[in-house]
């Protein structure tokens, strides 16, 4: 197992192994519980080999092959994998991604763990990627929030970079966004932006959520480096993008859809955020068949 997850052919993924090992690891701890496969060590002779193929069942973009493959390996590091296909590809239906050669218990155990990873990272890749091909043609990039699986959000940020999009703050101490609950509790757009800039580092970025012109054009006074314009309508956008003027980061969000993309990346905004590609992001089906 290489001490990079691969990106791409040729190119390092930025996430070290040493950040991915302790979310598989506590993903198999969860399904060996206290005494193992007890199913398949009943049935399996100790001694048995297989051969194991990974496939997709249906069309997408491969993501998370690495952190699936290291499921098998840290139960068995003795098994040999061969890759196929990078993480990035688009895959068809029936395309075979990776093989797998060893004893068969530990791949029939590290099974579900490994594939429940494939799949959920690999779906979160081909969602992003639908929402990116239908703004093709458009200055605006889609990026992802904080609205991720608790404990893979590693994984599903990094998904969201194969398909084609761009992340958003990892967590709370990234940057500062200051959102309508902050308005309303320090009384003003203008109260909730000097107390950030106030506290905010040299190196900390300020952004501010607005459902109104209004609160853009004091936000605008104030001095703000980017502005996040919620459930705008293409409209509303245009003149908001206008009001701007290249003096801040647009970014929209709120029901962003396949549909909907396309007329909010048209409004000429940087930046589109969804929720739904992580945390509505439906799997892609990929399976595991022995074969010999």
């Amino acid at each position: 197992m290489t001490t990079f997850l691969k990106m791409r052919a040729g190119e390092a993924m930025t996430i070290p192994r040493i950040l991915v090992e302790p979310i598989v690891r506590a993903a198999l701890l969860e399904d060996l519980g206290r005494a193992g496969d007890i199913t398949t060590d009943a049935i399996v002779p100790e001694e048995m080999r297989v051969e194991a193929v990974i496939a997709s069942r249906q069309p997408g973009v491969l993501g998370g092959l690495d952190a699936a493959l290291m499921a098998w390996e840290l139960l068995d590091p003795t098994l040999e994998f061969d890759r196929l296909c990078t993480d990035g590809t688009r895959l068809e239906r029936g395309q075979r991604v990776a093989v797998i050669r060893g004893r068969a218990r530990p791949v029939l155990a590290a099974e579900r763990v490994a594939l429940n990873l494939l799949c959920r990272v690999s779906g979160v890749a081909t969602a992003t990627r639908s929402l990116a091909d239908a703004i093709a043609g458009h200055k605006a990039k889609i990026v992802c929030t904080r609205k991720t699986t608790p404990g893979l959000r590693l994984l599903e940020k990094y998904a969201v970079r194969l398909g084609g999009g761009a992340n958003h703050r990892f967590g709370l101490d990234d940057a500062m966004l200051i959102k309508d609950n902050h308005i309303a509790m320090a009384g003003s757009v203008t109260r909730a932006l000097e107390r950030a800039k106030a506290a905010a580092g040299h190196l900390v970025k300020i952004e501010l959520e607005v459902d109104t012109l209004d609160q853009l054009a004091e936000a605008l006074d104030v001095g703000i480096d980017a502005v996040l314009l919620d459930n705008m309508d293409p409209d509303t956008l245009r003149r908001a993008v206008a009001m701007v003027a290249g003096r801040a980061i647009t970014e929209a969000s709120g029901r962003i859809t396949r549909e909907t993309a396309p007329a909010i990346a048209a409004a000429g905004v940087d930046l589109i955020s969804s929720g739904w590609i992580t945390h509505s992001a439906p799997i892609l089906d990929l399976g595991l068949d022995i074969e010999g």
